[in-house]
């Protein structure tokens, strides 16, 4: 099978296009002969290389490989595999900066050690955006960062969070106009908690039963009527909470989360009006869950080593990072659909014809099938004439 590389094989030595196959190696690769000085050679990929060494550290970041079984699965030896492995934990992943047309975001930070957080702006499809570790959750950490995103081109609409006052005062001074909406299981969650599973008094009862409806508002009239009934409730119960000992539980409980609503009450229901605001962070929630999941099957990194592992966890899961990884792939498998354009690709909800082609296709906006095709097409289209496709 040829070598697909984008340079031609030439002789090592003398540099001449005149080579030839000459059997192989005793580790079966292919060796070539030159014709002119007659020397042997092995024709090297340095692309091919780098690529495979990043896709098995890539199983070992992403999908909780140990040393042994990626031995097993490439063939490699642990010790060749460990050195592939320490010398891209010790590289800094690439940021991506394509970040004008995610508008929509998520924002939560997650701590993994006693002086470390890892801080997370993510889509809704779970695309990782920017993220940073810094030793708490505060406004001088996130400040800074917010406006480098902000001069990279990143302007969201909307930032979907919990209630930290800090991020959100950043937040606000660095994007004045975004929207801020507050995530309704944060919300849930910390007043259940204060509440307590079993309330002592009927004001708690009543405020519980209340906060269970909370993430199941899908309407205006189901929020006019949950902010309707907490009013009630208030009118109703506060001069009694009022009455309560300042040291009592009860009171503690029921000031707490009658603060917590009160308070977050403007920012809660931006979703019913902009369909795609997320309201809640669950997404990014499960995304933390499963790196903290992957990243304990890797006990033992040292502090440095286990705050590359989180940068790298991070980069790898952002989909815009396939390419980098191997810049030659994005020619290759554009030159595989511009070899093939006089073929069809069969869309799913339109029949055989013209229109199948897949620049034909990215022009009337009906291309589907996996990510790659389409970026292929779209660039194949925005390089080509529009009238060979007509």
């Amino acid at each position: 099978m040829r070598c697909l590389s984008w340079e031609k094989k030439h002789c090592c030595s003398c540099g001449s296009l005149q080579v030839k196959r000459n059997g192989k190696t005793k580790q079966n690769k292919q060796r070539y002969q030159c014709r002119l000085c007659l020397k042997t050679f092995i024709w090297k990929r340095p692309d091919a290389k780098q690529f495979n060494e990043q896709h098995w550290f890539k199983l070992w970041i992403t999908e909780s490989y140990s040393i042994r079984q990626l031995s097993k699965l490439s063939g490699h030896s642990p010790s060749k595999l460990k050195r592939i492995k320490n010398y891209w934990l010790h590289q800094e992943p690439q940021e991506s900066h394509d970040h004008i047309k995610h508008k929509h975001l998520l924002f939560d930070g997650t701590y993994f050690h006693k002086n470390g957080c890892l801080v997370n702006l993510m889509t809704h499809a779970q695309t990782v955006i920017a993220y940073r570790y810094v030793d708490k959750e505060s406004y001088y950490n996130v400040h800074p960062w917010f406006s480098h995103l902000k001069e990279q081109g990143l302007s969201p609409h909307s930032v979907t969070m919990d209630g930290h006052l800090k991020v959100i005062e950043a937040i606000k001074e660095v994007w004045p106009k975004t929207i801020i909406q507050r995530c309704l299981y944060h919300i849930q969650r910390q007043g259940l908690q204060w509440l307590r599973t079993y309330p002592k008094t009927e004001a708690g009862k009543k405020l519980r039963s209340l906060l269970l409806t909370l993430c199941s508002i899908r309407s205006i009239k189901e929020r006019n009527t949950f902010i309707q009934t907490y009013e009630d409730w208030l009118f109703k119960y506060k001069s009694f909470v009022r009455t309560l000992p300042r040291t009592s539980v009860a009171f503690i409980d029921l000031k707490r989360t009658m603060g917590l609503i009160t308070n977050a009450i403007p920012n809660m229901f931006y979703y019913l009006n902009h369909s795609k605001i997320p309201a809640t962070t669950n997404s990014l929630e499960g995304f933390y869950s499963r790196l903290k999941s992957d990243y304990q099957r890797h006990r033992g990194l040292s502090q440095k080593n286990r705050i590359q592992y989180l940068k790298w966890y991070c980069y790898f899961k952002n989909s815009n990072t396939f390419w980098p990884l191997c810049p030659q792939w994005h020619r290759i498998i554009s030159s595989y659909v511009a070899i093939f354009m006089q073929g069809y690709i069969i869309t799913n909800n339109s029949p055989p014809g013209p229109h199948n082609r897949p620049a034909g296709a990215y022009r009337q906006g009906i291309l589907s099938g996996h990510p790659l095709i389409q970026l292929c097409a779209r660039n194949w289209y925005n390089a080509t004439s529009p009238e060979i496709f007509s």
